[in-house]
């Protein structure tokens, strides 16, 4: 991991993950000896607490790079998701210039910003605080997420706030903001989501997508997106299961 996980992005490189909600390290841990570029850390779906992510991120943490998907997109979740260790961090719900502007600056030292300063994993319990500083505010990963009309609205304002580092869409959320819950193909929302890839696009915001399969996301890589998400692990050993059941018993 020579170049930050935001370099990364910045250079419009293909960064795939899957998600991950599992609370076992081991689990993390292979999925990343898999080959996948990041994790997708889940703490708003999922039933993870704080000791939990910091546990999977110190396992993987020399081998791939972690996003923490905030419980919310408030202000102790980032400091702890970043405190211990993660390289950056997903905000739900950021739905309009004001959220995106108070999301970068609790994740950004300052005088970059108002982040809190603690003494966790990241800096090395201490040893390694003055290292940790001096390149946190440049590598630390800020994603937000549209994933409500209300976004999608304000969504030129959003992509214009200095440390918005990618966009990632929930067609779900956003079907329900829409009083469409559920119906992601339905043209409004469909509608809604190309306006949101138009606008990133032109401003060269690099855009993020989650989906089940493949085939749910290939549409979106081919459209330029560059923050890719698909499975779920709880999903894939789902389906690893019942294939091997059924080839068993023939």
């Amino acid at each position: 991991m020579s170049d930050s996980f935001r370099s990364q992005l910045k250079q419009g490189k293909l960064l795939i993950a899957p998600m991950v909600t599992f609370s076992c390290p081991e689990a993390a841990e292979i999925l990343a000896d898999v080959g996948y570029d990041w994790l997708f850390l889940d703490a708003e779906h999922s039933t993870y607490a704080p000791s939990d992510l910091q546990a999977i991120v110190g396992r993987v943490s020399h081998k791939i790079p972690s996003l923490v998907r905030l419980p919310a997109p408030e202000e102790v979740p980032i400091k702890k998701a970043l405190d211990l260790g993660a390289a950056g961090i997903i905000a739900p719900q950021v739905n309009s210039v004001e959220q995106a502007e108070q999301i970068v600056s609790w994740s950004r030292y300052s005088p970059e910003g108002t982040r809190g300063v603690g003494l966790g994993r990241a800096h090395g319990y201490g040893f390694t605080f003055d290292d940790y500083l001096a390149k946190a505010n440049a590598e630390t990963t800020v994603v937000v997420q549209a994933e409500h009309i209300d976004a999608v609205n304000a969504i030129e304002q959003i992509v214009a706030v200095p440390g918005v580092d990618a966009v990632l869409i929930g067609p779900y959320d956003l079907s329900a903001s829409m009083k469409r819950i559920g119906e992601i193909d339905h043209p409004e929302v469909t509608g809604a989501i190309d306006h949101v890839t138009e606008v990133c696009l032109k401003n060269n915001m690099p855009l993020g997508i989650f989906g089940v399969t493949v085939d749910a996301v290939k549409p979106y890589i081919d459209k330029g997106f560059t923050l890719i998400t698909v499975g779920v692990d709880t999903v894939m050993l789902g389906h690893a299961a019942r294939k091997m059941l059924g080839q068993v018993k023939g």
